[in-house]
C-alpha cells in the first residue's frame, strides 16, 4: 500500500490487560473521519479525507494511487486542480511562436474554449467533456475548418498538460472523440470578368493591387508590403520579401507566411500597371517595427500607402475599399442604410490568389511550380487545395484510346482488338 488510512475519530491505545483498545479522540464526530495519507514521488506527504462510513472508498482511492505510481501515471492531486484556463494562459505565455500566432490562439481559446472548458480542473477532464464541447461548437455554428483549428489548439494545451503532469492522458486521444467535421467543399475560382470588375470598383490608387494579387499570386499582406526593392523590371521578377500584418492591432513588418521568401515571375502587363502607378504615386518611406509592436524599427519605400502616407491596414482597406468594390461588381449586395456590408469571407482578396493558381494550372503549369510561386510550405498542400482545377485526364484518356482503336482492325470487336494493336 502506498500509505495508510488514519481514523481521526478514534485512537488505539493499550488497555490494562495489554490489549489494544479504541478510544475516542477530541475530534470524534467532528469533520471527516478517515484521512488517506501517502508519500508522493516528490517525497512530500499527500492526503485526502473521507466521511464516516466510507473507509472502503478511502482504501480504494489509496490503492488506485499505488497502481498509478507503479504504472508511471501518477498525477499530483494539487496539479490536477489547476483549471484549463489557468494552465492555457501559462502555456501560451511560454510559447516561442511569433506574437501574432500567439494572439490568434489566445483569441480562439478566449472566444470558443474558455466559456465551456475554462473553469474545469485539468484533473477532472474526461472524453465526454470534449465531446460535449465539440457538439456545442457545432451548435453555435462554428465553421468546420475553423472549428478544427480551435480543436487543435485545445488539444495542444491538453497535450502539454499531460507532459507537465497535470493529466494522465489527453482526453482528445480517446477513440470516441472526433474533431469538428469538415464538409467537403471545392474551391471555385473567380472568372476573369469578376477580377476586372472588382478592380474597376476600387479607388484608382489601389487598382494595381489586384494586378499583383491576381497576376503574381500574392497574399494581401504581401501586397501591402511590396516595396521598391521587391521589383526587378529588367529581369521581370518580383521578390516576395515581407508582408505588413497587424499584431495586437498595430501594423508591423514580417516575413511572408511560413518564412517563404520567394521569387515570382512578373508578367509584363502587371509590371506596366505597377510602373504606371509608381509614376503617379511615388513610393513612400514607411517605418514600422519588425515582427512585433516593440520590435526594432525598419524603413521601406512602400508602393502602396494610404493618402496620408501610412501603411495600409487590412481592416480599413477591406471595409472602405474592398467591400464597396465587391458591391460595384455585383458580388455582394449593397448594405442597407446604416448597416454594415454582409460577411464575404470567401470573396476576400485571397480570391485573387486562387484565381492566379487556377490560371497557371489550366495552362499546364506543374503543381511544384505553382506551390513555389504561391509560397506554400509543401506542394502537397497545393495539390489538396487545387487538384480539382488541374486539366482533366479524361480528355487525354479518350484521345489516347481513340488513337489506339482507330489504328486497329475495325472489323473485329472485343478486348483482343486492343491487345492485337
Amino acid at each position: 500500500m502506498a500509505g495508510h488510512i488514519q481514523d481521526r475519530w478514534y485512537t488505539t491505545t493499550t488497555g490494562p490487560e495489554g490489549k489494544p483498545t479504541k478510544v475516542k479522540t477530541d475530534r470524534h464526530s467532528v469533520g471527516l473521519r478517515y484521512r488517506a495519507r501517502y508519500i508522493g514521488p516528490d517525497g512530500t506527504e499527500k492526503s485526502k479525507s473521507f466521511p464516516d462510513g466510507q473507509k472502503r472508498l478511502a482504501d480504494r482511492w489509496l490503492a488506485e494511487i499505488e497502481a498509478d505510481m507503479s504504472r508511471g501515471q501518477y498525477i499530483d492531486p494539487r496539479a490536477g486542480r489547476i483549471t484549463f484556463r489557468q494552465y492555457a494562459e501559462k502555456w501560451l505565455a511560454t510559447q516561442t511562436t511569433n506574437v501574432s500566432t500567439r494572439d490568434m490562439v489566445e483569441m480562439r481559446l478566449r472566444r470558443h474554449a474558455y466559456p465551456y472548458l475554462g473553469a474545469r480542473p485539468l484533473g477532472s477532464f474526461q472524453p465526454g467533456h470534449i465531446r460535449d464541447w465539440v457538439h456545442a461548437l457545432e451548435r453555435a455554428g462554428v465553421a468546420g475548418s475553423y472549428g478544427r483549428t480551435i480543436y487543435a489548439n485545445v488539444r495542444a494545451v491538453l497535450s502539454a498538460a499531460v507532459d507537465d503532469g497535470h493529466l494522465s492522458r489527453n482526453p482528445c486521444d480517446a477513440g470516441t472523440v472526433r474533431a469538428p467535421a469538415i464538409e467537403p467543399k471545392r474551391l471555385v475560382p473567380w472568372q476573369a470578368e469578376r477580377v476586372f470588375a472588382v478592380r474597376a470598383g476600387l479607388p484608382e490608387i489601389y487598382r494595381p493591387m489586384v494586378d499583383l494579387a491576381a497576376g503574381c499570386g500574392l497574399r494581401q499582406g504581401e501586397v501591402f508590403g511590396i516595396a521598391e526593392d521587391a521589383l526587378n523590371f529588367q529581369d521581370e521578377s518580383l521578390h516576395v520579401l515581407r508582408q505588413v500584418k497587424l499584431v495586437r492591432g498595430k501594423p508591423v513588418y514580417a516575413p511572408p507566411k511560413c518564412d517563404k521568401l520567394r521569387d515570382v515571375p512578373l508578367p509584363r502587363t502587371v509590371a506596366d500597371a505597377v510602373r504606371a502607378h509608381m509614376e503617379k504615386s511615388r513610393p513612400t518611406a514607411v517605418t514600422l517595427p519588425w515582427l512585433r509592436p516593440d520590435g526594432r524599427p525598419v524603413t521601406h519605400r512602400l508602393v502602396f500607402t494610404t493618402r496620408s502616407g501610412a501603411a495600409v491596414r487590412r481592416e480599413n482597406f477591406n471595409v472602405d475599399a474592398w467591400k464597396p468594390a465587391l458591391v460595384a461588381a455585383g458580388v455582394i449586395p449593397e448594405p442597407e442604410r446604416g448597416k454594415r456590408h454582409v460577411s464575404a469571407r470567401e470573396h476576400g482578396m485571397h480570391a485573387l490568389r486562387h484565381f492566379y493558381a487556377s490560371v497557371l494550372l489550366d495552362a499546364g503549369e506543374s503543381i511544384r511550380a505553382v506551390s513555389e510561386y504561391l509560397g506554400h510550405a509543401d506542394p502537397a498542400l497545393t495539390l489538396r487545395v487545387y487538384a480539382h482545377l488541374m486539366p482533366s485526364s479524361r480528355a487525354r484518356t479518350r484521345r489516347a484510346l481513340d488513337t489506339l482503336f482507330q489504328g486497329s482492325d475495325q472489323g473485329r470487336d472485343g478486348p483482343e482488338t486492343a491487345r492485337a494493336s
